[in-house]
């Protein structure tokens, strides 16, 4: 459909499937999307093994972000590498949910060798797509169209994929302030806070094109783009534009429900794309059970440690010691957990 899906269509796609309960995935070998997915750094074989990790958990499904570089670069070799992904995640009973654009963390993407970790940092060279300035330059803005068509031509009718996810956090300009000196902090966060709450988004106006250039290759699968902030007017903008709801949360269990009796007055299937913060009371243990309750598809950030270093929190630099209590992630490079009894609860859940 060119439109918004109507609710009733909605819900008997939702209907459909089962509880939806997967990870943001990228393998440990890979410190961002680029190296993910270009062809000199793409790991087929830690894919599989690690995915075979996420499916004896009990997941059944995987959200993961493309960069637009990788196709800038080598359009029919990214394509060729996303079949050999979902060929990989199919093998073991998992479907994928692909985020198109995003928002967060290095604004200056490019392609090639990508840095090495900064000790104790999290996700800290995770990267823009397509990049702050690429987004509002009128004069890129046929290659991303052209970008955006091919690959959702290309798998519009592919039923090993879940969803498409338009525009992730868009307008997100918090993260790179995280962890620097409070006098460095305080006034940079008040000047963004300021400019993104009641200015603009300079990102809106592409996350608007995105949707419509997705809706005129009118793919079989649904669209979402997540509520992740505070702000009224930016949510409606999300959420007018997703046939499914999708939601971020982080905090606790009671912001957690509160947000899902919030959202609930739409009257749409959601999924929770983002969660687990194990520093703020964000748990499997008391998120999951939730989001069963409700119905509402889940997916934590994380699965094996690796290269983003999501074990330590967003505000944390320069330690290299592994935390006591683990951000993100579920599982060590050799597949032991971070915590036995927190598997033996997701298996529990996925099980039941």
């Amino acid at each position: 459909m060119k439109t918004r899906w109507p609710i009733g269509k909605a819900r008997e796609w939702y209907r459909n499937l089962p509880w939806l309960v997967g990870c943001n995935f990228i393998p440990s070998t890979a410190i961002n999307q680029l190296e993910m997915w270009q062809e000199e750094t793409f790991d087929p074989d830690t894919i599989d093994r690690e995915l075979g990790c996420a499916a004896e958990l009990g997941m059944n499904s995987v959200r993961v972000y493309l960069h637009d570089l990788a196709y800038l670069v080598d359009p029919e070799g990214f394509k060729n590498r996303i079949q050999t992904f979902l060929n990989i995640a199919d093998k073991h009973g998992m479907i994928t949910l692909f985020v198109i654009f995003d928002d967060c963390w290095q604004p200056k993407p490019h392609p090639g060798k990508q840095p090495d970790p900064i000790s104790g940092a999290h996700n800290h060279w995770w990267l823009n797509s397509p990049g702050r300035k690429v987004a509002v330059d009128p004069k890129q803005e046929k290659r991303l169209k052209k970008y955006v068509q091919d690959i959702v031509k290309t798998f519009a009718t592919d039923q090993r994929v879940l969803m498409w996810d338009v525009y992730n956090e868009v307008g997100n300009i918090f993260l790179l302030t995280l962890g620097k000196p409070w006098y460095v902090k305080i006034p940079k966060l008040l000047k963004d806070f300021i400019t993104f709450r009641f200015v603009h988004i300079p990102t809106m106006s592409l996350f608007r094109k995105t949707v419509q250039w997705v809706r005129d290759i009118e793919p079989s699968q649904p669209l979402t783009a997540g509520v992740y902030f505070n702000h009224p007017s930016l949510n409606n903008e999300l959420i007018n534009a997703s046939d499914i709801i999708s939601f971020h949360n982080y905090e606790n269990p009671k912001k957690l429900q509160k947000l899902i009796n919030d959202l609930k007055k739409h009257d749409r299937p959601m999924l929770c794309t983002e969660y687990l913060n194990r520093w703020e009371n964000s748990y499997f243990e008391n998120f999951m059970p939730i989001f069963k309750k409700e119905n509402i598809g889940c997916y934590n950030w994380g699965l094996v440690s690796g290269k983003t270093q999501t074990i330590y929190a967003w505000q944390k630099r320069g330690d290299s010691n592994e935390p006591d209590v683990w951000f993100h992630d579920i599982l060590r490079k050799d597949g032991t957990p971070f915590r036995e009894e927190e598997v033996a609860f997701i298996k529990k859940m996925t099980d039941s």
